[in-house]
């Protein structure tokens, strides 16, 4: 259930400003928080904060960890603070413009700062509450080290290439790498640490100022993942450890093949027999990390679509039941009432709106969704959303408001938008009149993509489903989050009892 009536915005980290590259956790991020106070705005949501690798072009939904952070987002100029680096150590930073991301430059200057802050640490103790957190998080943290050390020694090929004994974790094999690698898997966990503490100093700063972070968890995990490698009974794999039973979606009216995801699909069986232990250990995770935890493709809980390995497309898949309420249970047991949110978009069954219904889980409605042939009664259109919701003009999925209606809205979307408007507008209005929609609505919260605030078109736009690239590219500048806009984003949220 959601509080009363409030706004935020929703911007990845990656897309703040800072001079290296992409965004990070740092004085760009402080400022962000600023404007958000200063414009009376409660909450900030960011896509997944796990590691990234450009295999998989950046993208923050395939990571090597479903645990882990991403050591790119660490703020050089706080290692700065802390005094684990020198800001003669940032003099040859190259020069990275603003408005978009470059994160091969980004990684590379990460690494050679974290290169020279663990030169730096030879022979000296660990920063204060290093232990701690090594022993707190050794669940994941443990086999997280050992995969990355592994893989990169490997010259970064997928584990089920591994040599047999590293691939099937034989014990000896294992310990004779804690044994050869003892500093390079404490880099590993170290490089953790101070990014777990950099956040968490950030949440604190975001809660002190009255603001909650919405964080984003991806329903499936990679294939080429610690937790795959580590929890292989948790998934449907063959003795060699690859993919024998792939996510996806079916054929549906965007898509006569459907999508192939590819990521290996849970053995619900399984897991149930020790109370879904790792994925309550995953949301512990996100519960350190966030305030409130969007569970991406929260209909994959009720059943999702499976599709032999060895296929091309998604047709011949079909559906298989999830763990349903049993797993809500198990969560709300060990956590009374969960502060989760219910990515429901798409093709939704009776049974997945009465889980939700039943958990009196938030829903997501994306005003873009709402103009079509059935505009009246959709449930996106502001009439019909339902008070515990989060209404979006759009998501990172979408084009922005105005990039949609300049190349993607046809004759009967702009026909029926202008209608419930009252009457047309130009494409350079459409933005900021959705935004106003999604502030009357009933929704308790309303969360606007920064670049519709901004009212941007699409070129402007964060991630096109389905295409290689490229894509997490837009970040916003200090120029933007001007005080101008601040003011207008605060008059507008207290007209209409969001403030």
């Amino acid at each position: 259930m959601l509080p009363p009536r409030c706004s935020g915005i929703l911007l990845h980290v990656t897309s703040l400003p800072s001079p290296l590259g992409a965004g990070d956790l740092g004085d760009g991020a402080c400022r962000f928080v600023d404007f958000l106070q200063a414009a009376s705005q409660r909450r900030w949501q960011v896509l997944p904060l796990t590691p990234t690798t450009a295999a998989c072009g950046y993208s923050p939904y395939s990571s090597t960890s479903a645990f882990a952070g991403n050591v790119m987002l660490l703020s050089p100029q706080r290692l700065v603070a802390d005094g684990l680096l020198e800001n003669r150590d940032l003099a040859d930073a190259p020069p990275c413009p603003p408005g978009r991301a470059d994160y091969r430059t980004c990684e590379a200057c990460k690494d050679r700062l974290l290169d020279v802050l663990w030169q730096r640490l030879a022979g000296k103790p660990m920063p204060d509450g290093f232990d701690d957190f090594c022993g707190r998080h050794a669940a994941w943290l443990d086999d997280y080290a050992l995969f990355e050390v592994i893989r990169r020694a490997r010259r970064e090929r997928a584990w089920t290439r591994w040599p047999a004994d590293l691939r099937d974790r034989e014990r000896e094999a294992l310990a004779a790498v804690r044994r050869a690698a003892g500093e390079a898997l404490t880099r590993v966990k170290l490089a953790q640490f101070l990014f777990h503490r950099q956040w968490t100093a950030l949440r604190s700063y975001c809660n002190d100022r009255g603001i909650r972070i919405i964080g984003d968890l991806p329903f499936y995990v990679a294939h080429d993942s610690a937790d795959v490698w580590a929890h292989r009974d948790c998934f449907k794999l063959d003795s060699a450890g690859h993919v024998a039973r792939m996510a996806g979606t079916p054929p549906d009216y965007f898509s006569r093949t459907g999508q192939l995801w590819g990521n290996p699909v849970y053995d619900w069986t399984r897991m149930r027999k020790d109370g879904y232990s790792w994925w309550l250990d995953r949301m512990d995770r996100n519960y350190e990390l966030y305030d409130l935890v969007r569970i991406d493709h929260f209909r994959g809980i009720v059943a999702s679509w499976q599709v032999p390995a060895g296929h091309k497309t998604a047709v011949r898949g079909r559906w298989v039941r999830g763990p349903g309420a049993d797993l809500l249970e198990a969560m709300s047991l060990r956590r009374p009432h969960p502060p989760i949110l219910a990515e429901d978009l798409g093709t939704i069954t009776a049974e997945v709106r009465e889980l939700i219904r039943d958990y009196e889980l938030p829903g997501m409605k994306p005003l873009l969704f709402a103009f079509g042939q059935a505009m009246p009664r959709s449930p996106y259109i502001p009439h019909n959303i339902p008070p515990n919701s989060i209404v979006y003009t759009g998501t990172h999925d979408n084009n922005t408001a105005r990039g949609w209606f300049e190349t993607e809205a046809d004759a009967t979307a702009r026909r029926q938008l202008f209608s419930y408007l009252g009457r047309e507008v130009p494409a350079d209005q459409v933005a900021p009149e959705l935004v106003r929609l999604a502030m009357l609505s009933p929704a308790r919260t309303a969360i606007i993509p920064m670049q519709d605030l901004l009212n941007l078109d699409g070129q402007a736009r964060m991630n096109h489903p389905g295409a290689k690239g490229p894509n997490w590219l837009w970040r916003v500048t200090d120029e933007q989050l001007s005080p101008g806009l601040a003011k207008h984003l605060a008059d507008q949220t207290k007209a209409y009892g969001r403030a």
